[in-house]
């Protein structure tokens, strides 16, 4: 039994002398498999970044000691990370005196209805991002951020410094739009009573932003 043992591997290794040495005379460096598949040059398209994002916002805006009226602007955004962001924005509305009126003869104002604009240059910080869920198969990314910054106020023939804080809530609708909703607390002061003094202006609006 041993001898037929020993016998069978003894063919075994004389069965594989050949391809041993025909392996052992190849090159080191030589490819064994050569594959038959034609390269190609491929040209990686260019994705658009989405880093800047331009918005059309309407609402209403609260003027301290004169009432509400109703607001437009527009915001144009750069997305410096996930995290950060700064934005331009300008914002109009128009400012009645007539509840003065009522009490003053002539009002504050020369005519009834004075133009109120603001610019600023603010910077946000994402501080909450997440989602929202339209029934089982769609979720929409969502952000809740931090904002405040500097600018100017033209109103009454006054250009007043003005620092604005507030916060905001995105909500991305589809591949390039979102739908935003900010609230501003815009600070500057004025001397239309008779005596200089801090205001606080709360400006809310709602918009549409595209991203490019």
């Amino acid at each position: 039994m041993r001898t037929r043992t020993f016998v069978t591997t003894l063919l075994a290794l004389l069965s594989a002398l050949p391809a041993w040495a025909q392996s052992s005379a190849r090159p080191a460096d030589e490819q064994v498999v050569v594959p038959e598949v034609a390269r190609r040059d491929v040209k990686l398209p260019r994705f658009p970044s989405k880093d800047w994002s331009i918005a059309l916002v309407g609402g209403s805006w609260s003027t301290q000691n004169f009432g509400s009226s109703a607001v437009g602007g527009l915001k144009l955004g750069y997305h410096l990370s996930e995290d950060f962001f700064v934005e331009a924005a300008v914002a109009s509305t128009n400012v009645s005196d007539h509840s003065f009126r009522q009490i003053l003869p002539g009002g504050v104002f020369v005519d009834e209805k004075e133009r109120l604009t603001t610019y600023n240059l603010s910077v946000g910080y994402n501080v909450l991002p997440g989602e929202v869920f339209l029934g089982s198969n769609r979720a929409l990314a969502t952000a809740f951020y931090l904002i405040g910054g500097v600018g100017s106020t033209r109103f009454v023939d006054q250009r007043r410094q003005t620092v604005n804080i507030g916060f905001g809530w995105r909500v991305l609708a589809f591949d390039r739009a979102a739908i935003q909703l900010d609230v501003r607390d815009h600070i500057f002061s004025i001397d239309l009573l008779g005596r200089r003094e801090t205001t606080q202006n709360i400006e809310l609006t709602a918009g549409l932003a595209w991203y490019f």
